[in-house]
């Protein structure tokens, strides 16, 4: 049985879904105004694996993601890019799926813009102020934090505390946390509304598009830490305040904080790292090893030194996949004495992998558990102590386990023969190179091409 953290509770509780085997997860999506970082990519590959494990085993899961493509931090950017705002939104959204595809990102059922439910977001504030739970002023339409007691639920705190710190601009607000519903603007974009044109807040887009699919309550909400407050306690005041019913999400789930080397990841400090940025130095899978070697709501430092361990870790991998192609292609034999010892371990370790992934998703246990089976095989696979069936049953297990964490866990062919036709390129321009007598830029590439393991001999035939 599975067994989640549950956020707003502080402990695990068994999961039950509230239909059956169906699971409606909604995950936090991205404002689409610039490249993402790889703290966005941590979030969304431990959802992506959370909704693997899932399907695996046996729920169906319908996996929603908001796109915000409306919000100042987009109008400031287009701005000074002298861009339209929706095709600013529409570029870095376009980008954002492409880092989630290159990431094996691949379970989101759909990204919902925020402008294209629009309806949507006007009915639940008029629903709103029709329940006495938002108020109109000459700059919008504000959610009351009063009229909803159970405020600060999700991050444990009450209204005072919540609201020590806050500064209130804009006077015609009740109270300093009051948070806008709708902004009355003049400026594009914006769109009509029953208060004068304008745009959405942040917050009630997201309770528009889940009512929208998911009704008023759901399964699973996700996203970062930071999202607590005010994000994530504003979605439940708005959403529980509209349908009259609580809970809203029966499991709120999320992932810790990635630093860089120790400090918060920010442009002012230099080490803002983009997922494209780092897609130029290490291959996707490497990134996604090092976030699933860390469980998803554990802080996580980010650092070449771990990056190079999680690439060494999947090479172990990686060597014994190619190992065991190698021997089933050989004579060794189809049958041994040893194959009812060796199917147990393998049976143990997939129990003891499903185990670590019922316990809140630990993918850093289960991995540890699998380098464990690998220890084993190696051994016995060095001293040709294993047969065929085995071998086969082996490769099974670890395609299994690579499925749900969304590895192939083989090499990647494409690039060695991507690699192997550089090296006949590189090699025919040293060859054109000799001829024309310029011997120190041919020596110059075989010097670059012998730090890549790759010799070059000159004879003279």
């Amino acid at each position: 049985m599975i067994k989640v953290y549950n956020t707003i509770t502080r402990k695990k509780e068994l999961f039950k879904p509230r239909e059956g085997n169906r699971v409606k997860l909604f995950v936090c999506g991205p404002t689409v105004y610039d490249n993402s970082h790889i703290g966005h990519a941590r979030t969304y590959i431990s959802f992506d694996v959370i909704a693997r494990y899932l399907k695996y085993r046996g729920y169906s899961v319908f996996y929603l993601q908001n796109i915000t493509d409306v919000d100042d931090k987009i109008i400031k950017r287009a701005i000074e890019t002298g861009t339209e705002p929706i095709q600013l939104a529409r570029e870095f959204e376009n980008k954002y799926i492409e880092d989630m595809e290159t990431l094996g990102v691949e379970n989101v059922n759909l990204y919902a813009r925020a402008t294209e439910h629009l309806p949507e977001i006007i009915a639940q504030i008029k629903t709103l102020l029709d329940k006495g739970f938002a108020y109109e002023t000459e700059n919008g339409v504000y959610f009351n934090e009063s009229k909803f007691p159970d405020f600060g639920k999700l991050s444990n705190r009450n209204l005072e505390d919540l609201n020590v710190h806050r500064i209130n601009p804009d006077t015609s607000k009740r109270n300093p946390g009051d948070f806008a519903l709708w902004k009355k603007k003049d400026d594009e974009p914006n769109w009509d509304s029953p208060w004068g044109t304008g745009r959405p807040g942040w917050h009630i887009e997201d309770t528009a598009i889940t009512e929208e699919y998911f009704g008023a309550q759901y399964d699973i909400h996700g996203g970062g830490l930071d999202l607590i407050f005010p994000h994530h306690e504003a979605e439940i005041a708005q959403m529980e305040s509209v349908s009259g019913k609580k809970p809203m999400v029966r499991y709120w789930m999320h992932t810790g904080f990635l630093n860089v080397k120790g400090e918060k990841m920010s442009k002012s400090l230099g080490n803002f790292i983009t997922i494209k940025d780092l897609l130029k130095e290490y291959p996707p899978e490497v990134f996604r090893f090092f976030v699933l070697s860390t469980h998803y709501r554990s802080p996580i430092d980010f650092s070449q030194e771990i990056l190079e361990q999680s690439q060494n870790g999947l090479k172990r991998i990686y060597k014994l996949t190619e190992t065991i192609a190698g021997l089933l292609e050989s004579d060794i034999p189809e049958n041994s004495a040893r194959d009812t010892e060796h199917q147990e371990l393998i049976q143990d370790a997939r129990k003891n992998f499903i185990e670590a992934m019922d316990n809140d998703f630990n993918t850093p246990f289960a991995l540890s558990l699998l380098f464990d089976f690998i220890r084993d095989m190696n051994r016995d696979i060095n001293e040709l102590n294993i047969s065929k069936k085995i071998l086969i049953h082996v490769k099974e297990f670890i395609n299994e386990i690579g499925n749900i964490l969304g590895f192939e866990f083989v090499l990647n062919k494409s690039h060695e023969d991507v690699t192997d036709d550089l090296v006949d390129i590189l090699t025919d321009v040293r060859e054109r190179l000799r001829a024309k007598k310029d011997y120190e830029l041919s020596d110059e590439i075989r010097s670059k091409l012998n730090d890549l393991n790759i010799v070059i001999e000159d004879r003279k035939n």
